[in-house]
């Protein structure tokens, strides 16, 4: 397995040096909405402490992480009355991992509705701070 690298793009949002559309953050994580999202509401929640994947986080971090989580998808479920959740993580390119820190995708699912390839085009910025706004509200 290889190092973590902080360069890549989650630590640069982390440290501020690239925008995201914030959803919530607190000492363990940060959540954001993703810019290619493969269905309303796509949420990414990522580690504070530097882990290139689940195979190589400190699980002191991860149980501090899986709550948050956990509470962030509930309240993007009900901010967009989904009918359900998909919780995806990638270990490693082969996997599907595409950004090398630790991160989850929550992505709200509704019956009947597929998702979108995540090489779409990228969301307009007011319409992810629309759904971030009604996901902060769930959370508050």
């Amino acid at each position: 397995m290889q190092a973590y690298d902080d360069a890549n793009i989650f630590a640069k949002i982390l440290r501020g040096e690239i925008p995201s559309t914030k959803v919530y953050e607190d000492e363990h994580c940060l959540a954001f909405m993703d810019i290619m999202p493969q269905v309303e509401g796509h949420v990414l929640v990522i580690a504070k402490a530097p882990s290139r994947t689940l195979l190589d986080a400190d699980p002191d971090a991860l149980s501090a992480l899986m709550p948050r989580v956990q509470r962030i998808g509930r309240a993007a479920v009900a901010a967009l009355k989904a009918d359900g959740l998909t919780l995806m993580q990638f270990s490693e390119a082969p996997a599907g991992q595409t950004v090398f820190h630790l991160h989850f995708h929550l992505l709200p699912r509704h019956e009947g509705v597929p998702m979108r390839s995540h090489a779409g085009p990228m969301a307009e910025p007011a319409a992810l701070e629309a759904i971030a706004g009604r996901i902060r509200a769930e959370l508050a």
